[in-house]
């Protein structure tokens, strides 16, 4: 298990995906950004920026595709999904900021294709901590991490409502 008592700067975190993203942008400048709301849209408006291509960011939102909706209900925060370019045959990277049991990656992916078929869709993440319940994984990913299962780790941006504000880590329940 990772020291958690210091958690890594998701700002540097941020960058060193765009190091892994680059070569993707240069081989189809034509690739999507999509992020999956709150976090997966701050860190894909933070890629566009940092990619030489500057690929156009788009953002869906689970909250009517989650598989325990009749469990949780409808998130007060529902915001709308925004493809700003045809999907159809283009490749999309899919960014959210956590991955851990999947469901919220397969949740996505079926908003996503009802916006078209794209070529490919590939995962990139900040932070995958197992405990996988479906069988998805990241292609890009900066930082693995073991958690407790109680613990969840939280994406912030402070100042929340500012686009250039800081991303930080925080550590919750643990």
């Amino acid at each position: 298990m990772s020291d958690l008592n210091r958690l890594p700067d998701a700002e540097q975190q941020i960058a060193a995906l765009a190091m892994q993203l680059k070569p993707v942008f240069e081989a189809s400048p034509e690739t999507v950004l999509i992020g999956v709301f709150t976090g997966g849209v701050w860190i894909a408006e933070r890629l566009s920026q940092l990619l030489p291509t500057h690929p156009p960011v788009g953002s869906v939102d689970i909250s009517f595709y989650r598989d325990d909706f009749s469990e949780r209900g409808l998130s007060p925060n529902v915001q709308p999904t925004t493809v700003p370019v045809d999907i159809v045959g283009k490749p999309v990277i899919l960014v959210d900021d956590v991955l851990y049991t999947g469901r919220t990656t397969r949740a996505a992916l079926n908003e996503l294709f009802d916006y078209g078929r794209p070529a490919s869709v590939k995962l990139a993440v900040l932070a995958d901590r197992g405990g996988r319940q479906l069988p998805i994984a990241p292609d890009f990913c900066v930082w693995p991490v073991a958690l407790p299962v109680d613990a969840s780790l939280v994406l912030a941006r402070t100042p929340m409502h500012d686009p250039d504000g800081r991303l930080t880590w925080s550590l919750d329940n643990a």
